[in-house]
């Protein structure tokens, strides 16, 4: 079944647009957005409306499948492509995009998700924004074309077996990390809060504050988790972990400070994101292998996330390759097409690291409802609740996505009457 036409309509995205930098360097929330100047090229505010890219793809039998084109919330940072702004890049992909892709096969999911991430404008590759959503609209097409899910057509481009179960679901508390994480213990969420621990603020000057929040992690999921509930403590600390104790260089003051983090955790499992910012990939793996062989050097049985600096999917093979974290997240929208996601967690197989398929609270519906099918295709070790930062809609989302799909599977893998006819004869 052919594509005949490719549409865009700009439209918002699930949270904001964060200039992370004016954050670090000390900008004061005024109510939910911040005082001062955005120091971020593309900026026109530090916090501004998320935006999203509203794909349609239309088959030859009428069919309409969507995707949406999604950044980050901390657009701009840590490598990543500049701040997306929808407006200015609907042209694109009615434009070249849709030049290249209109009259291709539907069915040809990765010969057309290829050619998406070959294409280039005046020279440059696409905005990683443009090569998610429209990727996502590839992957439904494919799907309605063949009458099958999305994980069965992501699996058969990757070559994996789909998982069985659902993927553990990482919740996100944004900054109301008591009252949101008491609703992911209340409905048992498997990995959580996140915590958006982004500030000296929310750490404490020593790190005082965050060994807190993680002590009464472990109190209040034991109070509120259902019977048998085991939660995996995972937060993002967005390198203040470096900030409070200069690491790398101070690396005893920074592994004893993990040690008081499990300690504290203690008896769940505790993996820290980020714990340090050292401004380049070179040097951000340096730091997390140094850190991650003191850690072990000591016993201390924290994991470590890597997130900034690993955006590309040949980041990921960086951090990968040097052994750099226990965990690296795959930030769906800074690898471009969603099939790269994929790629990206199947080259974890094998090695010492696990694949976090993650993304941002500044994505969509149906870009969190992608991602789940990709987490299914690859078995990745979590998946991350999106989009929003309100917890509940998210992990909704992405929890019933898979569970749907994982049923569907289910029901196409009974024998029909027919089968049990053909059988018995």
């Amino acid at each position: 079944m052919d594509i005949t036409g490719i549409h865009a309509t700009p439209g918002f995205s699930g949270f904001f647009f964060d200039d992370q930098r004016a954050i670090k360097q000390g900008a004061q929330q005024d109510g939910f957005t911040y005082d001062g100047e955005p120091v971020t090229d593309g900026f026109e505010e530090i916090r501004q409306a998320g935006e999203t890219l509203i794909v349609d793809i239309e088959l030859a039998d009428g069919t309409v499948v969507r995707g949406d084109c999604a950044a980050v919330q901390y657009s701009g940072a840590g490598g990543r492509d500049p701040l997306f702004q929808a407006e200015e890049y609907a042209p694109v992909v009615e434009g070249p995009v849709a030049d290249a892709l209109e009259g291709r096969d539907a069915t040809a999911f990765l010969e057309n998700a290829e050619t998406l991430e070959a294409l280039t404008v005046e020279g440059d590759q696409l905005h990683t924004a443009i090569r998610y959503g429209v990727s996502q609209a590839l992957l439904g097409a494919a799907a309605e074309a063949q009458n099958t899910t999305r994980t069965a057509v992501m699996a058969d481009a990757l070559g994996t077996e789909p998982a069985t179960e659902p993927v553990p679901v990482f919740g996100q508390s944004g900054d109301d990390r008591y009252n949101n994480t008491e609703k992911m213990f209340v409905k048992g969420v498997p990995v959580l809060p996140h915590a958006l621990i982004n500030s000296v603020e929310k750490i404490g000057e020593d790190g005082e504050t965050l060994l807190e929040y993680v002590e009464w992690l472990t109190e209040r999921s034991q109070e509120l988790g259902p019977d048998g509930y085991e939660p995996r403590f995972h937060i993002d600390v967005y390198g203040m972990i470096g900030e409070v104790f200069d690491a790398p260089y101070d690396r005893t003051a920074v592994v004893d400070y993990f040690a008081a983090l499990e300690t504290a955790a203690a008896p769940y499992p505790i993996q820290i994101e980020g714990p340090m910012d050292v401004g380049n990939r070179a040097d951000q793996i340096d730091a997390m292998v140094e850190l991650r062989a003191g850690l072990a050097d000591a016993g201390v049985g924290v994991d470590i996330v890597a997130d900034e600096w690993c955006n590309t999917f040949e980041d990921v093979q960086a951090f990968v390759d040097a052994g750099a974290a226990d965990l690296v997240q795959v930030k769906t929208p800074d690898l471009g097409g969603i099939h790269r996601s994929g790629q990206a967690v199947r080259y974890c197989e094998g090695t010492e690291t696990r694949a976090y398929l993650g993304g941002t609270c500044n994505e969509t519906e149906t870009s969190a409802r992608a991602c789940a099918h990709v987490a299914l295709a690859t078995n990745a070790a979590q998946v991350l609740a999106k989009p929003g930062m309100g917890f509940d809609e998210g992990y909704m989302i992405v929890e019933n996505e898979m569970r749907r799909t994982i049923a569907r599977h289910k029901r196409e893998q009974l024998p029909t009457e027919s089968d049990e006819v053909t059988a018995d004869d």
